[in-house]
């Protein structure tokens, strides 16, 4: 009784320890066909492994496009990868080609090939793994991929978010060299299909094309096939997001130029508030980008001219206010003007009217003093002769040939520069600033666009 129990333990044991026996038992339940095929078939050498480099054929089928980051500068997509060979020991009689089961794939030799700049890749496996084996009679193998993988991307993000974008999706042997494996597209630009009926959130698909090259490793050269696609970013997002927001704001920094310079805590409301609120946006705007120093974009340099726009409006207020307290009355200036005229028109009429009976009286006066007048005459005419060339000196100098009297005469330049720019009025700011604001934003507006849409 012991030696029997002892027996199926024992034949469980010798199962798990010869993994050779396994595979002659999967062969010899195998179809007769694939068993003939099977025999002698060593998976561990390609074809023609005496006769030259192996060609295999590849074609893609772009299932889904699912995420692009520009914070990790990589696209995730789902591709079926399709592999075609011809293995000249699977040559079989008939018509038909067989298709196998994809768990079958470990009997036979398949490339070794690899997504170069591949993140993170997976085969899917529901409900088994998604694989495919068909053997043609003249011996070629169709070998069929799913796979979701996730692959770097190199991004210019300068001109973000009117940016152009190319990746590629690079498909290399890992250990065969150009001696034992090429690889070719089967229908070159055509090899890629499913890229004309996909649908992206923010980019739409301009361009694309296939590539053969070879990679040059310290080990040797391997084949290698590139596809390149273009994606190009849909702008109207952003417009409705950031830019048109942005610009609202700049337009609401310009009411204050329609408000009192009295109403201090009005003007000072506009101008805190909307510096706070593009700040605000700034800051969201960025959230969703990579923190790198050396990208300047196109939405970071549109940000900035409208935060200088608003700054500046705050700047202006306070210039104006300033200029305010430098002229005490300069706040009636523009209410008062006209009642100051009234006034110099009434005096004048009431002095007119108030002289006119006693100018008879001064005439006469005149006429009887009119004597001592040369004595007047005589003290405005000496002092001509010592004096009179004092002041003619003084205006009209000797040119300077000292360093000290060319820099006083810069210096008086300078100051009269300045004096030019000395503001009578403070309410006039308001009045330049309403036609100069606006005016400099749309030519910066055009600037900008023209250079990021064009060039």
């Amino acid at each position: 009784m012991k030696d029997s129990s002892v027996f199926p333990v024992v034949g469980f044991l010798l199962v798990l320890l010869m993994p050779s026996k396994i595979k002659d038992y999967q062969r010899e339940i195998l179809p007769p066909t694939i068993h003939r095929l099977m025999k002698g078939y060593n998976k561990y050498l390609r074809p023609f492994f005496d006769n030259g480099p192996v060609t295999v054929g590849m074609s893609l089928d772009i299932a889904s496009i699912d995420t692009i980051s520009e914070i990790n500068m990589d696209y995730t997509a789902t591709i079926f990868l399709r592999q075609r060979w011809t293995d000249e020991r699977l040559v079989f009689e008939g018509n038909k080609s067989l298709s196998l089961d994809g768990r079958l794939v470990e009997l036979l030799w398949v490339p070794d090939t690899f997504i170069v700049d591949s993140k993170k890749s997976f085969l899917h496996d529901i409900t088994v793994e998604n694989r495919l084996i068909r053997i043609f009679p003249n011996g070629t193998v169709l070998y069929a991929l799913r796979i979701t993988t996730t692959v770097a991307c190199n991004m210019d993000l300068t001109k973000y978010p009117m940016d152009k974008q190319t990746c590629t999706l690079q498909l290399e042997s890992w250990g065969y060299n150009i001696n034992d494996v090429m690889f070719y597209w089967t229908r070159g630009n055509e090899s890629v299909s499913g890229l004309d009926t996909l649908q992206l959130a923010q980019y739409t698909v301009e361009d694309h094309y296939t590539s053969v090259s070879e990679a040059v490793y310290e080990t040797g050269r391997y084949p290698r096939l590139v596809f390149h696609f273009e994606l190009k970013r849909s702008i109207l997002y952003f417009i409705l997001e950031t830019y048109v927001p942005s610009s609202l704001l700049v337009v609401l920094s310009w009411v204050s130029f329609w408000i009192s310079l009295s109403s201090v805590p009005a003007r000072i409301c506009i101008g805190v508030t909307t510096v706070l609120t593009m700040t605000t946006l700034m800051m969201g705007a960025r959230t969703s980008l990579p923190n790198a120093n050396c990208f300047i974009k196109a939405i970071d340099v549109y940000l900035g001219i409208c935060f200088s726009f608003i700054f500046g409006a705050l700047i202006e207020y306070a210039v104006a206010h300033f200029c305010t307290l430098t002229h005490p009355d300069a706040h009636m200036l523009m209410y008062g003007h006209h009642l100051h005229d009234m006034d110099d028109e009434m005096n004048g009429i009431i002095t007119t009217i108030s002289s006119h009976p006693h100018r008879a009286k001064r005439r006469k006066e005149a006429a009887v003093t009119s004597p001592p007048a040369p004595t007047t005459t005589e003290l405005t005419v000496r002092p001509p002769s010592p004096s009179g060339s004092e002041p003619k000196s003084e205006t009209t100098p000797p040119e300077p040939t000292h360093w000290c009297l060319t820099a006083l005469a810069m210096l008086r330049k300078i100051l009269r520069v300045i004096y030019c720019c000395h503001v009578e009025n403070p309410h006039q700011i308001d009045n330049y600033s309403r036609v100069t604001f606006p005016l400099s934003f749309v030519i910066v507006n055009l600037l900008y666009w023209t250079y990021y849409l064009y060039f």
